[in-house]
């Protein structure tokens, strides 16, 4: 096909709040990259944090940049060096681009990587018509996939990362947060034969969705007596695995105390400061295990995603509430404020 000269991305061409949707040249690959046409992408919180100029954005965005990160397409350019792709191929990527030399990618530990670039972060994104990505981080796509799940590998793969550090089969889960990541985890760890799900999640439209996707209870901690409830659906041992997504500092503090002796804790939200925890009381004498998640295992994770949507991706359907056209990304930011959506997925003009 014929690579036009330029076209459209979304920008953030200076600090401060808000983007910019403008008409850019056409990105040209390096000898070991690829030039992926995009089909969909996925809208992220970490686009939601660059959009508003947060404080980590001050400190991590140097504009003008491209955002985005998670995205279906096909490949319409291979570079010279490219050996195992080949244009027409549907693919997804991993965004996070690794040096491929350090210690931790030499044993199998790319994902916690110090050198580590991540697209839309700090190297031009997948908001865009075309996106360039290295031979390494692209992944394959079946074909059963459709490109609504298979625009969203990226955070589906965060919560199958979190899910699976721990040991799920038979035991109590409690997902703190059911933004996009803690619905997915819903779906995941129901798969996973978990005994009992509980949701503890303030939002009612997220409350009303994490029913829907399968779990069992959810809790509004506004409302319910949060440590009572848990209690009393664990026979008071507590939960055995907390997946904890919100990065809420209280829901934090409260998942230590909620857990039980000997639990698992995962925890992927980030919060925006210091979290205080009674290390003697909720860590030591409880002999828990704390599983610090980053990320997805690079390619240990995509291997999971891949089996999970193809056995199992309509358990997903309900975590994606709006698929909009690209044009309208500012719709998509607008119902992220508003707290009444779970994921939204844009589409581009095939």
């Amino acid at each position: 096909m014929k690579i036009p000269a330029t076209m459209r991305a979304v920008r953030k061409l200076m600090p401060g709040a808000g983007l910019q949707l403008v008409s850019v040249p056409v990105p040209t690959p390096g000898p070991r990259d690829v030039l992926i046409r995009v089909r969909a992408a996925g809208i992220c919180g970490t686009d939601y944090h660059i959009y508003t100029w947060d404080a980590w954005s001050q400190q991590r965005i140097k504009p003008a940049l491209t955002i985005g990160h998670e995205f279906v397409g096909e490949i319409v350019v291979c570079g010279s060096e490219v050996h195992t792709l080949e244009p027409g191929m549907r693919v997804s990527a991993e965004g996070h681009v690794t040096c491929g030399i350090c210690k931790f990618c030499r044993t199998g530990r790319g994902h916690i990587c110090r050198a580590v670039k991540g697209l839309g972060v700090d190297c031009d994104g997948c908001f865009a018509e075309y996106v360039v990505v290295p031979e390494h981080n692209v992944w394959r796509v079946p074909s059963e996939v459709p490109d609504r799940h298979a625009a969203v590998y990226d955070p589906l793969g965060n919560a199958m990362h979190t899910a699976m550090a721990a040991s799920l089969s038979l035991r109590t889960v409690l997902i703190m947060g059911a933004g996009a990541i803690g619905l997915f985890a819903v779906a995941i760890v129901k798969v996973a034969g978990a005994a009992l799900v509980i949701v503890v999640e303030p939002n009612q439209y997220k409350r009303t969705l994490a029913a829907e996707v399968g779990a069992d209870v959810v809790l509004d901690p506004a409302s319910d007596d949060v440590l009572a409830r848990v209690s009393d659906l664990t026979d008071g041992y507590g939960p055995d695995v907390i997946l904890e997504m919100s990065g809420n500092p209280k829901a934090m503090q409260q998942a230590f105390r909620l857990l039980g002796n000997g639990g698992e804790i995962c925890l992927l939200g980030i919060p925006a400061g210091g979290v205080q925890v009674d290390w003697a009381e909720d860590i030591m004498f409880k002999g828990i295990t704390i599983h610090g998640i980053t990320g997805r295992r690079m390619f240990e994770t995509w291997y999971y995603v891949d089996e999970f949507l193809l056995r199992h991706g309509a358990r997903i359907d309900p975590c994606i509430t709006h698929v909009l056209p690209f044009e309208q990304i500012e719709e998509g930011f607008a119902l992220m404020r508003a707290g009444t959506c779970g994921k939204i997925v844009l589409e581009f003009p095939i």
